[in-house]
């Protein structure tokens, strides 16, 4: 460890993996929801797109980094948007599922009340999807720890998965999993943050806990 922070600036890769993570996660979530309520919600999207929705879980990601990489050349782009592909895929589907998860007794009752579309949606839908959708979300996006290696290949512009690969290289499997204790610890300390954030966004699933 003193040598990957002195020799091969483990904090500042590190940032560097946590800001494209972190980025990847913004833009993921926020194509997966609205998509996906649009697709679960209304039957010309359903039956537009449900099978394509289903379909691209099934794509190897790995090997869509050259067309990421006409996309968006070989800056921060590719790789951020990589991550946020990554995520995207699981997500999208999820979204969906959860929507057509939401207890009938609850849509029923609020139609009964006279509620419009929007507000259905709103008293309905968003609180119990978006509470849901939360756990699944934690789950997820430790995905993009597993792609991070494969994005940060492109252009070897810093990051935590070059600094394996560089290791790697050098046959110092000393070093890689030094790195892989890092990844690890984030990952646990992220899970923790969702936890936190899942307490504090959505108090009433742990009512029933006290």
């Amino acid at each position: 460890f003193e040598e990957l922070h002195i020799k091969d600036f483990l904090i500042e890769n590190t940032g560097r993996s946590i800001y494209r993570n972190f980025y990847g996660y913004i833009k993921a979530i926020a194509y997966a929801l609205p998509v996906g309520f649009l697709i679960g919600l209304f039957p010309l999207f359903r039956a537009l797109f449900s099978k394509y929705v289903d379909a691209i879980r099934f794509i190897p990601l790995t090997a869509t980094t050259g067309i990421f990489i006409i996309w968006y050349g070989i800056g921060e782009a590719v790789k951020v948007n990589f991550l946020a592909f990554g995520i995207f895929v699981y997500l999208l589907p999820i979204v969906v599922q959860r929507i057509d998860g939401v207890e009938k007794v609850y849509r029923q009752t609020a139609k009964t009340m006279g509620a419009s579309m929007w507000q259905e949606i709103k008293t309905v839908y968003i609180p119990s999807v978006f509470s849901r959708v939360f756990d699944d979300i934690r789950v997820i996006v430790a995905i993009s720890w597993t792609y991070i290696v494969v994005a940060e290949l492109i252009n070897n512009h810093g990051g935590l998965g070059y600094m394996i690969h560089k290791a790697a290289r050098q046959s110092r499997i000393d070093k890689v999993f030094a790195i892989l204790l890092v990844i690890i610890i984030l990952g646990v300390l992220q899970d923790f943050l969702f936890k936190w954030l899942d307490k504090v966004l959505f108090p009433y699933k742990y009512t029933n806990n006290k």
